[in-house]
């Protein structure tokens, strides 16, 4: 992957699959950062990244009032974060985000809340809509160790 890469999503199945090749490569210690406007299909990569990990009929919340949902994985275990409703990055700390990659991945919806306290060792992923249909555009920009890391897609 060459920072940044860009690839296009041209349905909901695609934004599916980009979610199930980031859970073959995604790694102990790691975050995966998703950030794009309401219904860009942030939830729908998350969804599939999760249930990739754990099962395929795994129950996959959005957490956007519950904040954090936790999942065991046979790797590591997997925090999915939706930062959408805090209203300061102390809070994401407070609810567990520096425990969550000392202990597994996580995996961060509405990163900019966090106001640049990214974790060193992530995959921001921003997806813009195309075309007001269902073509969408995922730019991948990696950091840490991500840096170098193949994603075949």
């Amino acid at each position: 992957m060459t920072p940044p890469a860009e690839i296009s999503l041209p349905d909901e199945a695609a934004t599916a699959r980009l979610g199930v090749v980031l859970a073959g490569v995604l790694r102990d210690g790691e975050a995966i950062c998703l950030s794009g406007p309401l219904g860009a299909g942030k939830s729908t990569l998350a969804r599939a990244l999760v249930r990739a990990l754990t099962r395929p009929d795994e129950e996959v919340p959005s957490p956007t009032f519950t904040l954090v949902q936790f999942y065991e994985t046979a790797a590591f275990p997997l925090a999915h974060f939706d930062l959408y409703r805090l209203t300061g990055p102390d809070e994401a700390f407070e609810i567990g985000l520096d425990e969550a990659l000392d202990e597994g991945a996580a995996l961060v919806e509405w990163p900019g809340r966090l106001e640049g306290r990214l974790p060193p060792d992530r995959l921001d992923i921003e997806i813009s809509l195309e075309d007001g249909g269902d073509r969408r555009r995922a730019r991948l920009t990696p950091h840490g160790a991500w840096k170098g890391r193949t994603l075949e897609f």
